[in-house]
């Protein structure tokens, strides 16, 4: 069977406990994704499995429905486990598992990890069959005889790359070495290094090997464009981003936890609602983070890599990469996070003229292309925000129930002797804030910084025609 063929498998032909489909297809969920058509039967049959795949492809179900489905509810003690590399990931793979089994009774699931108190963890291990963990936190409690290996038959290797990128190996291989008895080991990981194909050939049994392949995350649906941008003005480059396309859910990434600090703080001190995570924070900062991103109450979520696992939002609109990712999956990883669910979504590269060889290996890699844009002038900043606010008074308007006011506004200028034109101007100023004001420095990079520029294949992708004429329109300007 091909692979296109798996995109048709439904949940409701898998061969599992009706009360756990019943679950999963509460959740909106309908059909299988290909990394779950695959390795679903191959689990339920009692087989190892190593699965090459990327975030965003569903391998949570993937291996967490088997778990589900073979756990006995009636036993109250570890049967399975899951190794995730941060606690983000570990408890978003919980509470989906959690979600999966919602109509099942007698079925526990924790997630532990570092930053939570050890002592709360081991009372609430009580009677668990699932344990979800950071490699770290579960050695803990191994080595506390709170979490036995006795009957575990099911480990999964959950983001198997980031862990060994993050030291876990030893830990991981203590972990795996400690389960002496007959049991099924799962492995998912979106790049197979050495390292990972040696813990393969050491802890499995003629594993199944899954791929997703490129084409299967495809990345159509998402506009990616980069900037050419002066290595000093990169701060002042994502600011006039923001303030002009005004995103309500946008992820920026930078490589390092300092520029994570550094950047929230800046945009902060800026009036955007912004702010960052990585892994220096306690439990409590990083909760209230992420809470406040899923949530709406935060408009731009400033991460690193590593921290940015787990995070599962929907309704990303763009992800700007305020640096040049140093991996080049990582690019995929980061854009992925917006388009979701069938939406489109928007990618924004900034790129110095040092990134531009790393900009075409990404291309290349990916099998994919970037447009070329400029960053936008004060000019067009206020003309977006101006357009912005004028649609959210005519979308106020389609909406009814304005013809209380008319009267009062009525009185208000005949009171204070003023226009309604005026007061009109007025509100639509205050509506609007104060505008971008300062001096209108060029923050793009002159074109001679440009030359080393090749695009992937010799063939510089087409931009779109509201591009051309943009990119035209700032041309005029400047002869």
């Amino acid at each position: 069977m091909n692979e296109e063929a798996f995109s048709e498998y439904t949940y409701e032909e898998l061969d599992i406990n009706p009360i756990l489909k019943r679950g999963v297809m509460s959740m909106g969920f309908e059909k299988l994704t290909p990394i779950q058509a695959q390795a679903i039967p191959l689990l339920l049959e009692g087989k190892d499995v190593i699965g090459q795949a990327q975030t965003g492809t569903g391998k949570t179900a993937a291996f967490g429905l088997p778990i589900l489905e073979k756990v006995d509810p009636e036993f109250k003690n570890v049967q399975a486990l899951i190794l995730c590399p941060t606690r983000e990931l570990a408890m978003q793979a919980a509470n989906d598992l959690r979600e999966f089994s919602k109509f099942m009774q007698g079925i526990k699931v924790l997630p532990v990890y570092g930053g939570q108190e050890i002592d709360k963890q081991i009372r609430a291990l009580k009677g668990v069959q699932v344990v979800v963990g950071t490699p770290g936190r579960v050695m803990d409690h191994m080595r506390r005889h709170t979490i036995k290996m006795k009957y575990v038959n099911m480990v999964v290797l959950d983001e198997a790359d980031e862990m060994l990128n993050m030291g876990f190996r030893e830990d991981m291989e203590v972990i795996l070495g400690a389960i002496d008895h007959p049991h099924q080991t799962c492995l998912f990981s979106a790049t197979m290094p050495q390292p990972i194909l040696d813990i393969t050939h050491q802890y499995q049994d003629n594993p199944e090997f899954i791929k997703v392949t490129k084409k299967e995350l495809t990345l159509d649906t998402i506009e990616q464009y980069y900037y050419g941008v002066k290595k000093e003005f990169k701060y002042e480059a994502i600011k006039r981003l923001l303030s002009h396309y005004q995103y309500k859910r946008c992820m920026v990434f930078c490589n390092t936890k300092s520029m994570v600090d550094e950047l929230a703080k800046k945009l902060q001190k800026d009036g955007f609602s912004a702010d960052g995570l990585h892994g220096d924070l306690n439990q409590k900062q990083r909760d209230f983070v992420m809470n406040s991103f899923r949530n709406g109450m935060l408009d731009i979520f400033i991460c690193t890599d590593i921290a940015a696992r787990g995070i599962d939002v929907d309704d990303v609109e763009a992800v700007i990469n305020f640096d040049v990712p140093q991996e080049l999956e990582y690019y995929v990883h980061r854009i992925g996070r917006t388009a979701r669910a069938g939406k489109e979504g928007v990618s924004h590269t900034l790129c110095t003229s040092k990134d531009f060889k790393r900009l075409r290996q990404i291309e290349e890699h990916c099998h994919t292309q970037m447009m070329e844009a400029l960053i936008p002038s004060f000019e067009e900043i206020n003309e977006a925000q101006e357009k912005a606010t004028l649609e959210k008074i005519l979308r106020a308007h389609d909406e009814g129930n304005t013809k209380d006011y008319i009267s009062l506004i009525y009185r208000f200028c005949k009171t204070n002797q003023i226009s309604i034109e005026q007061f009109a101007a007025a509100s639509f100023k205050q509506l609007l804030g104060n505008e971008i004001m300062g001096e209108d420095i060029e923050v793009n990079l002159p074109e001679k910084k440009k030359k080393e520029r090749k695009p992937a294949n010799n063939k510089p992708p087409k931009p779109s025609k509201k591009l051309e004429k943009k990119m035209e329109k700032r041309r005029r300007k400047k002869k």
